[in-house]
């Protein structure tokens, strides 16, 4: 993986000033690379994983909803990342993260329900049996990246607090605390982060609460200690660090969709038939060790799982419901 080539496609969810004020000293950086003849860096030789103590978690591997792609290394998601609380650069999150305190930790599941309720996140983990499931994951300006997440369906928990009828949306707000969260002097989006998805998409059984990877607590910086994994998706719908679930009969608000309602859309499905207006998603860098020549892959509908997910979109104009 090239991380220079990267960032100087980093248009996903980055706010085109801020894009543009670092264009030029990336272009000249990469230049730098190339010239110099090395095909490949990888993100860990750069930087260190700011995980000080790694916790092993059990868990079987779940072939149905794995795929057999070549893993990106941990070095890498662990060191380019997206999590605008701890800044707006990729390499902001490991830098950064540090300062995140993930226990004690709970989150309030309530709304919409028979038994709403708070979660120990150390109790939370044992709701269920903990599966590893390798995902692809897609960033919407153009990278992608094949992760091993540990943790279990998020219908786990809602069957848990039994959903009313009424229930529509499943909606998830993220930590915003300014003592552990530098990014959040940031006004490029209103804090907490929130997103949301209908409900049958929350039961999907592809939708995944998350608690490690690699076969270990999460990181920091990849959103612990808890986070949900909805892979065909593009990754900023995939909420870090939650600490609170609501379910409501109205479809939520969400972060990115209010601040760019014409970019980001409430579904956000991984739709390569489907432009950002800045670029395309036809294609993308799969970041797994290949060099800065390399060329890109085709961007597959639904991130490639169709088979799973087809089905809930059925009838509906998947242009005007981007």
């Amino acid at each position: 993986m090239v991380f220079k080539d990267l960032k100087i496609k980093s248009r996903d969810i980055t706010p085109q000033n801020i894009f543009e004020r670092r264009r030029q000293l990336l272009k000249t950086a990469t230049f730098g690379f190339v010239a110099a003849g090395l095909s490949t860096l990888s993100l860990g030789d750069a930087f260190a994983a700011t995980e000080d103590n790694k916790k092993k978690l059990s868990s079987k591997l779940n072939e149905q909803y794995s795929v057999k792609d070549k893993l990106t290394s941990y070095k890498d998601i662990t060191n380019y990342n997206n999590f605008y609380e701890f800044g707006m650069d990729k390499e902001d999150p490991a830098k950064y993260a540090k300062s995140l305190i993930t226990r004690p930790w709970t989150i309030s599941v309530e709304g919409l329900v028979q038994k709403p309720g708070t979660f120990d996140i150390d109790s939370l983990m044992k709701l269920s049996a903990m599966e590893e499931r390798i995902y692809r994951m897609r960033c919407v300006e153009g990278w992608s990246m094949v992760i091993p997440w540990n943790g279990f369906a998020l219908s786990h928990l809602l069957n848990k607090v039994e959903p009313l009828g009424s229930a529509k949306y499943v909606e998830f707000i993220s930590l915003a605390d300014p003592k552990q969260m530098p990014g959040l002097k940031s006004t490029v989006l209103p804090w907490p982060y929130q997103e949301g998805l209908r409900l049958d998409e929350a039961f999907n059984p592809l939708t995944l609460l998350t608690f490690g990877l690699y076969g270990e607590v999460l990181p920091k910086q990849n959103g612990a200690p808890v986070r949900v994994v909805i892979p065909w998706k593009y990754g900023f719908k995939s909420a870090k660090s939650i600490v609170k679930i609501r379910l409501t009969d109205k479809q939520p608000a969400t972060s990115w969709s209010g601040v760019a309602t014409k970019e980001y859309g409430f579904y956000s499905n991984v739709n390569p038939n489907v432009s950002h207006p800045r670029w395309s998603q036809s294609m993308e860098h799969r970041i797994d060790g290949r060099s800065i020549l390399s060329p890109k892959i085709k961007t597959e509908i639904f991130n490639g799982y169709g088979e799973h997910v087809a089905k809930l979109y059925a009838g509906m104009d998947l242009q005007k419901f981007y």
